[in-house]
């Protein structure tokens, strides 16, 4: 609603909801690019090098590319926001952008659990690894995906 107590056009609810997303972006892309920046770095670190085997480089790679494909997700609706939004196309940028960002959310908590299973291997090994890297994954997996989930949808669309 908007302070005059009238109910928002279709426009303006189009316009809030978009900025409300990139917001949320904002929030998201911060936390994809410091793991990023994290799995880059690493690399390079005598410890990598010298203790690393097969598993590890895999489990690694594996976090690399998710962690590439959440950016891409993530950043997306910016790059089609910035190219489009004088051309009336925020409502199409809205129904993509709902798309990629659950799309690079779903990444992101694969980059994370890779992540989680490649240091939780370097520091226990074996099983521990695992449930280490387990637990926080589903947790992840509930409190993103799952909760939502189970809330009672709106009868608001914004396709």
């Amino acid at each position: 609603m908007r302070d005059d107590m009238q109910p928002e056009t279709r426009q303006e609810q189009v316009d809030r909801s978009l900025n409300e997303l990139l917001q949320e972006l904002r929030v998201a892309q911060a936390g994809v690019q410091i793991l990023f920046g994290f799995l880059l770095s690493i690399t390079f670190t005598d410890v990598y090098q010298e203790r690393t085997g097969g598993f590890e480089r895999g489990t690694h790679l594996v976090a690399v590319l998710f962690a590439v494909a959440a950016v891409c997700l993530l950043t997306a609706p910016v790059a089609w926001h910035r190219l489009a939004f004088r051309c009336g196309q925020r409502p199409r940028i809205m129904h993509q952008a709902n798309r990629t960002t659950v799309a690079g959310l779903v990444c992101l908590a694969g980059s994370l659990a890779a992540a989680l299973l490649l240091i939780a291997e370097m520091v226990l090994g074996g099983v521990w690894a695992f449930v280490l890297a387990g637990v926080p994954t589903a947790l992840i997996g509930v409190v993103w995906f799952v909760v939502p989930g189970r809330w009672p949808r709106s009868r608001v669309n914004l396709r």
